[in-house]
């Protein structure tokens, strides 16, 4: 049987399918034992491994979870704990979304959570659209992504077809509104005025 290499950008969007119904892949293999399988794409594999296996191993640690990687990218989370399996589960997400390995183990912190944006809702399958959607979230030499991470408080990561936040839920649930009035086409100032009077709101109550 011959098996065919698929195009890097459908390997990504095989990935985004697979991610997205991750949540219906918990089974119980056993009376205690749970697990999750879901795909990153596979240039991301080596980022979730780390050099010597160190990353695999730091987040094996630190959420009693066993984490298994295939070369294909299909990776199978099992653990006795049903919430720490669920974090462990949006740490890889957020590793194959493109977040650094450090800034996704903060999801192992109280309140903290990923929130991923599909662009393609924005786009469809125009591609010029999409690259267009990008760059005004990314903004001229990054500026846009870094003004938004600093009045939120959280970490954004643009990457394939996706824009991934990391941060306190509320600071998330700001930060992905103010992205989305970009990708509707919302001025830049608009996005930020938003932002800052709700940071106010947040200070003073």
């Amino acid at each position: 049987m011959v098996i065919s290499q698929k195009p890097a950008d459908e390997q990504e969007e095989q990935a985004d399918e697979i991610e997205d119904t991750a949540d219906e892949a918990v089974q119980n293999t056993s009376e205690d034992t749970f697990s999750y399988e879901l795909k990153i794409p596979e240039e991301r594999i080596a980022v979730l491994i780390g050099a010597e296996g160190k990353v695999k191993k730091e987040i094996e640690e630190q959420t009693k979870c066993k984490v298994d990687i295939t070369k294909d990218g299909d990776v199978t989370i099992t653990g006795d704990d049903g919430l720490m399996l669920f974090i462990t589960k949006e740490i890889v997400r957020a590793v194959g979304r493109g977040f650094n390995p450090k800034i996704a183990l903060q999801l192992l912190k109280t309140d903290y959570a990923l929130e991923i944006i599909d662009l393609r809702d924005y786009a469809g399958k125009n591609k010029n659209t999409l690259e267009r959607l990008k760059a005004r979230v990314i903004g001229t030499g990054g500026k846009a992504r870094e003004e938004i991470e600093r009045l939120t408080d959280t970490h954004v990561s643009v990457y394939g077809k996706t824009v991934g936040i990391i941060g306190e839920t509320e600071h998330v649930t700001y930060a992905r509104q103010a992205l989305e009035m970009l990708v509707e086409g919302a001025m830049h100032k608009t996005a930020y005025h938003f932002l800052e009077r709700k940071k106010k709101e947040m200070v003073f109550g």
